[in-house]
């Protein structure tokens, strides 16, 4: 009898009604562009770019000034004085290939200036985030601007303005 009592017990501790849980979104793109430290981010790395890809710029214009060089006194050169200079361009070109990677590839300087500069305001966000889901009994949430496909979402789970009120973000309308 006690197993039964038991086994009955856990059977609807386990029931759909017992395992249903909250669920609520949030759109972490919409908060960060609230956000007025992001503004801040996004300027100081826009001028971080431009500064790199001037940089970045200058070593080509180099290289094709060097090429038109080279092609201008072509009928000058002897052949080793022509491939010597050949040899400096195509060291230029690997240099200009080298910043470029170094700068702006997968791990690159950009990237991880970005992403130094992003990583307070999104602990900022996520804790803001996790206070919102536990103060309204949030068992799982999303985030909308995540890769996560959201086929229908209803406005009344969307939990994005509670973050913002949490950061303290007062909304400019």
């Amino acid at each position: 009898m006690k197993k039964c009592l038991k086994l009955v017990l856990l059977l609807l501790l386990l029931s759909p009604v017992a395992m249903a849980q909250k669920i609520g979104y949030v759109d972490s793109e919409y908060i960060l562009n609230k956000h007025p430290d992001y503004k801040v981010i996004q300027t100081e790395m826009k001028s971080l770019a431009s500064t790199w890809k001037k940089e970045a710029q200058n070593l080509e214009n180099e290289i094709k000034e060097k090429y038109n060089a080279l092609k201008a006194e072509e009928v000058l050169l002897t052949e080793e004085m022509y491939q010597q200079r050949l040899d400096e361009i195509r060291e230029k070109e690997n240099e200009a290939t080298e910043f470029n990677t170094r700068v702006f590839g997968l791990k690159g300087q950009y990237f991880q200036k970005q992403s130094e500069l992003l990583q307070p305001l999104q602990s900022e966000i996520f804790d803001a985030i996790d206070k919102v889901a536990k103060r309204n009994g949030i068992a799982i949430m999303f985030d909308k601007a995540a890769d996560l496909s959201m086929i229908y979402t209803d406005p009344i789970h969307d939990y994005s303005d509670f973050v913002i009120e949490e950061l303290g973000i007062e909304e400019n309308k």
